[in-house]
């Protein structure tokens, strides 16, 4: 794949965070469920090595998919955004105009929605509905639900 992937410094420190775990934890970890399963004679009809090698697999998969994102991070720097316009990066207080709910959202690269947090990509439909909204604005987004609506109360 090509191209600059929007993120925060906070999701890019988390991947690299991540990559360092893998390698310095969970990779030895592997090698030596490995070397250990190899111990156990033919390696051929073992059970335990075909689930170590499975697992390298997926640790050294993670890794080298997370080196592919942050060397492609094109971080933006939220600081300095003015707080009058919705933007990458800002938090978002919402009031759900259906049922009054109010609503906390930060809009965050794709690979850093996490929306049990909070956390909604950049490319959501809610994002993208609220992305250069102001103030007492509202937005209308379209879910599986039918068109729900919402104020933006404050940013930050």
């Amino acid at each position: 794949m090509s191209g600059k992937i929007p993120m925060t410094k906070k999701g890019l420190e988390k991947m690299k965070e991540e990559v360092k775990k893998l390698k310095k934890e969970e990779r030895p970890k592997v090698i030596q469920a490995i070397a250990e399963a190899r111990a156990h004679g033919d390696i051929s009809e073992n059970a335990e090595y075909e689930a170590a090698k499975e697992r390298q697999s997926h640790v050294e998969g993670k890794i080298k998919w997370l080196e592919d994102r942050i060397a492609r991070a094109d971080v933006i720097d939220t600081a300095n955004h003015p707080k009058d316009r919705v933007i990458f990066g800002a938090t978002v207080f919402l009031e759900d105009l259906d049922n009054g709910e109010k609503i906390k959202y930060t809009i965050v690269g794709e690979d850093e929605a996490d929306v049990d947090n909070g956390s909604i990509s950049v490319t959501s439909p809610i994002a993208r509905a609220l992305i250069g909204k102001q103030l007492d604005d509202t937005a209308k987004v379209i879910t599986p639900a039918g068109i729900r609506e919402f104020m933006i109360l404050e940013i930050s």
